[in-house]
């Protein structure tokens, strides 16, 4: 990455994090883009450059999320199924505590302020309808299935409504006040009986090796 793209990296950053403190704060709905902007010290429009909506801020790393299930099908070992290498993926992310799970404290006021506003709660659904879309797109190409293959998309309703709710009873656990180490034990008993349960249906789909 260069000069330029680094800085442009750290101002989106910045926004982002201005964005966040005042979210947290005050509640999504109750905090104005020219808000933000005054708090990251910029103009309105440098964060519309970053952020076309308001929303975008809230969830600055919905890209990579839509992206996620996709990319592991993409990047699987050769002759692996794609729900094996999901669940290879997502046990991976809990023994490591990966910071994008989301699995500790410091994530109850981000969800629950999340919770609170039906904008955000509307960003959610799209995502994750977005998510499965990306999900069917890479499913499709590497099974040379046409688009809108019934199979296909059975296929990504099963893999990605396991991987929504695994992370659905994570935010809800953490909710409820769980601790987190206990919720990492659960989760990974959970994740491994649920796509084990799956995997006997999808055993060797698809039948490519990865794009």
């Amino acid at each position: 990455m260069g000069l330029r793209e680094e800085k442009k990296q750290a101002s989106r950053t910045a926004i982002a994090d201005a964005a966040l403190r005042l979210f947290l704060t005050r509640g999504f709905d109750r905090v104005t883009v020219a808000e933000v902007a005054a708090e990251a010290h910029v103009s309105v429009n440098t964060v519309f450059n970053y952020f076309p909506t308001k929303e975008d801020l809230f969830f600055d790393r919905q890209a990579e999320i839509v992206r996620r299930l996709a990319d592991i099908v993409e990047r699987r070992e050769p002759g692996e199924p794609a729900v094996t290498a999901v669940r290879r993926a997502f046990l991976t992310r809990l023994h490591e505590n990966d910071p994008t799970l989301g699995l500790h404290e410091g994530m109850v006021h981000f969800w629950r302020t999340a919770e609170d506003s039906p904008a955000l709660q509307a960003r959610l659904r799209l995502i994750n309808e977005q998510t499965e879309a990306a999900l069917a797109e890479s499913l499709s190409r590497a099974s040379k299935a046409p688009p809108g293959d019934a199979f296909v998309l059975a296929a990504t309703a099963a893999i990605a409504g396991i991987d929504r709710a695994l992370h659905t009873e994570i935010r809800r656990r953490l909710l409820s006040g769980d601790d987190p180490a206990e919720i990492r034990a659960a989760l990974t008993e959970l994740a491994a009986k649920a796509f084990d349960t799956a995997a006997s249906g999808l055993a060797g789909y698809p039948q490519s090796s990865p794009l």
